[in-house]
């Protein structure tokens, strides 16, 4: 990797996806301020990770852009999405695609909003709400470490469309870190395991992983 990037600073997304708009790279430089602004009063991020937001916010969410590129008209849905990881950078990355993200906390929802519509991402809506709660269907489901993989099932199951239009057939997208294959032994789903650190070359991601368990057709 070019050692002038500076890995703090929007430039490291620009760098791995080169292809971005303008449009999409103003909002992803508008990022940073936004979270600054919001992290002052809710604990969207760890405030220790405010300087390292593009790498281990940013783009440690878009290494699901480095599988599959969502076709216009997707529904996604973003469970526990917390600050709006991995919601709102994949919502900038596919603007013809709908993002849902939901969460039980609702002042963190409230941020993710605001966020949402300073962005001016009309692609995303966000609800306060229990994932076991939701009763529609999706073609993909997102998460970020917020639970267990047999419990994110669990919570999900239900919700995912059965027909596929994007190239991968839909499914979960995880990320998570850490030893966790045992717990793909009890969910009845077929899988992939992809080593994020095989996308970027940055030491974070060397024990991170993106899961994508299919959905049974």
């Amino acid at each position: 990797m070019d050692s002038t990037i500076d890995l703090k600073k929007e430039e490291i997304i620009f760098h791995y996806f080169t292809q971005l708009s303008e449009s999409q790279r103003g909002k992803f430089k508008k990022i940073s301020s936004l979270y600054a602004f919001w992290n002052t009063s809710i604990n969207l991020i760890s405030r220790k990770d405010m300087d390292q937001l593009y790498l281990r916010h940013v783009l440690h969410a878009l290494s699901i852009a480095k599988i599959i590129s969502f076709k216009a008209g997707t529904k996604i849905l973003d469970v526990g999405t917390g600050g709006g990881f991995p919601g709102i950078p994949l919502a900038i990355m596919f603007p013809m695609a709908q993002f849902h993200l939901v969460d039980s906390i609702g002042k963190k929802i409230k941020a993710v909003k605001n966020i949402a519509e300073e962005l001016a991402l009309d692609n995303v809506y966000t609800s306060q709400i229990r994932a076991e709660e939701i009763s529609d269907q999706y073609d993909f489901i997102l998460g970020r470490a917020v639970a267990d993989l047999p419990t994110f099932y669990r919570w999900i199951k239900d919700n995912l469309k059965k027909d596929f239009q994007n190239d991968l057939p839909n499914g979960i997208l995880y990320l998570k870190g850490g030893n966790f294959l045992g717990e793909l032994t009890s969910i009845p789903l077929k899988y992939c395991v992809y080593p994020i650190g095989d996308f970027f070359n940055e030491p974070f991601f060397e024990t991170k992983k993106l899961v994508y368990l299919v959905s049974p057709s």
